[in-house]
């Protein structure tokens, strides 16, 4: 398969499949000098992985990261960073019929056309939410070199599921987010998520929703354009997520809706430093970073395994029948997506900030 690389000087390659032997990623372009464990990886693991909780799915896997190259004496040694994640708790007796089968909403038709019926299609393969593992992996070294060389902070919340919103909360509040199972600031909208997430649950069906995220600290001046916008490179990031269906920064679509004077950001001076006093531009202009926060808005379609009966083909016999999902899945995928949106923005926003020179290749060791 080709398409599994992002970036262009702060790389990843992502690899491994659902129900294959491992999931994992190779970083290229991390700069040597970086205090580097296996537990700054998996921090971020934690907050991905399966069985977290009664609305998550059953499969049990630990997702404990193994380093296989690239750090040295506790420091990264500017080389590639080879990771991976051991599978240990496969059950593929589900997905037999799946490649003559295809299953709504999913990826079972259009990867067999693609590839000629030769991918693996266990458990959805490549195309699992399984793979955002190796996308947790490059974020988390992303997070911490954004953190200690330009004091980035990228933080994501759940705002909606199942149609239940959010009310706006603090930035205190959105980093207690992670004190719910559906990483929700809204305690009160979090209480009603929970409980549509169990009913949709027992009616064999799934819920989509939304996540926020927001970086704040990033530096003016970040992004190519026009075909290397930092808010094109973001959403190519994002829409690798799978279930994304739509990304928004700043007003999104609620600029259609606007003028242009309730919408353009008037500039300001701030201790010497231009901001602008509102952020409908999300901090981006021009596909250019403008030194505000960068917010972004996350569609997340409802998970496609759902154990209703379903219509489907029978591509063996060309007929028309129908299906029921059977396996272990998320009734609502959203809050494991959190971590994964903030490891897209990571990535993307390092990969810039090494353009524009911001990342020496060499950091200053820590002791």
């Amino acid at each position: 398969m080709t398409g599994n690389v992002l970036s262009n000087r702060f790389v990843l390659v992502s690899f491994g499949e659902s129900h294959g032997k491992c999931v994992g990623c190779v970083v290229d372009g991390c700069p040597a000098g970086l205090l580097l464990s296996e537990k700054d990886i998996q921090r971020e693991l934690d907050r991905r992985r399966p069985g977290q909780s009664e609305l998550t799915t059953s499969r049990k896997e630990i997702d404990q990261v193994e380093i296989l190259s690239g750090v040295f004496e506790s420091y990264t040694t500017g080389a590639p960073i080879c990771m991976i994640v051991w599978n240990k708790d496969i059950d593929s007796s589900k997905y037999k019929h799946v490649k003559d089968e295809p299953r709504p909403g999913h990826a079972d038709y259009t990867a067999a056309i693609r590839y000629g019926s030769f991918n693996d299609h266990l458990g959805g393969g490549r195309f699992s939410g399984r793979i955002t593992t190796s996308y947790v992996m490059g974020g988390a070294i992303a997070k911490k070199i954004l953190r200690e060389v330009l004091k980035v902070e990228i933080l994501a919340h759940t705002t909606e599921i199942g149609g239940i919103k959010a009310e706006g909360k603090s930035l205190d509040e959105v980093r207690e987010a992670e004190n719910n199972p559906v990483r929700c600031a809204d305690q009160e909208a979090a209480k009603q998520m929970i409980t549509r997430i169990n009913e949709v649950q027992a009616e064999k069906d799934s819920l989509g929703g939304a996540i926020q995220c927001i970086a704040l600290n990033v530096p003016a001046g970040l992004g190519d354009p026009v075909f290397n916008t930092l808010e094109g490179d973001l959403s190519k990031a994002l829409y690798a997520i799978p279930a994304v269906k739509s990304v928004e920064f700043g007003s999104g679509v609620d600029a259609a809706r606007m003028t242009g004077s309730q919408h353009n950001d008037p500039f300001a001076l701030r201790e010497g430093k231009v901001v602008t006093l509102s952020n409908y531009a999300g901090g981006i202009l021009g596909g250019i970073s403008n030194g505000m926060p960068i917010t972004c808005r996350v569609t997340i379609k409802p998970t496609a395994s759902i154990g209703k009966p379903q219509q489907t083909v029978d591509l063996r016999n060309m007929k028309e029948t129908t299906i029921e999902v059977e396996g272990r899945h998320d009734p609502c995928i959203v809050p494991r997506a959190v971590p994964v949106v903030e490891a897209m923005l990571a990535m993307v926003i390092l990969d810039h900030a090494i353009s524009a020179n911001l990342i020496p290749r060499v950091l200053e060791r820590k002791t």
